[in-house]
């Protein structure tokens, strides 16, 4: 019988990480889960083998580092990550500010950054799988310029580095903020999920330093 595996998913505690923690649990994985915010008090987590982290700025090199030793001391271990954590603001580049372009690269990059460089000894000892969620317009272009930097870096030890775009997601935050939208065309929290838990499984043994669009219905 193999044993199961072991995945840290950042932003865990939203609408996508919820998903995904949710599609992982089915497959009977071990999970930790990272957020800035502080653990809902009702967990959504459908198991009861995970590590719930709340309060971590992952922006902060430190912060994340002591959360995946955490990690992976848990169960000695790390099969996979999964950097969800990120942020959104809308801003015109005529009228927005260069603060915003440093807060949106520290929420939707040095996130992602940060949790693979603490995370690599150990996936590198696994042959592990890393899977970063595309951000928003410029940071969603770093987010995928660090995915093939990271994939062609860990080629040679066995690590496979992808990433997913995603368009519009279906949350209930997005339909407030767009209530004359057509939400059918947006794409569902739960499809995005078996895309990353396809990348993270065998099926996706041969994809390395992809950024794979996951938009909906056009």
């Amino acid at each position: 019988m193999n044993e199961p595996r072991v995945y840290l998913v950042t932003g865990a505690f939203g609408a996508l990480g919820t998903a995904v923690t949710a599609k992982l649990a089915a497959q009977g994985a071990h999970l930790a889960l990272l957020d800035a915010a502080a653990e809902p008090p009702e967990p959504r987590a459908t198991t009861d083998a995970a590590l719930r982290l709340g309060g971590v700025d992952l922006t902060d090199a430190n912060q994340a580092d002591h959360a995946v030793q955490s990690a992976a001391a848990r169960w000695g271990r790390l099969d996979g990550v999964v950097n969800i954590a990120g942020g959104f603001r809308w801003e015109s580049i005529a009228e927005g500010s260069a603060q915003t372009w440093d807060l949106l690269f520290a929420m939707n990059v040095k996130t992602a950054l940060h949790t693979c460089r603490s995370a690599l000894p150990w996936l590198k000892a696994r042959g592990g799988r890393v899977v970063n969620v595309g951000a928003y317009a410029a940071s969603k272009s770093a987010v995928l310029r660090l995915t093939e930097a990271l994939a062609e870096e860990t080629r040679d030890h066995g690590v496979n580095v992808n990433a997913i775009l995603p368009g519009i997601i279906d949350t209930p935050a997005n339909r407030r903020d767009m209530p004359e939208a057509d939400y059918s065309r947006w794409v569902a929290p739960d499809a995005l999920a078996d895309v990353v838990a396809f990348l993270l499984g065998d099926g996706a043994r041969a994809i390395t330093g992809a950024g794979i669009p996951v938009t909906g219905r056009s």
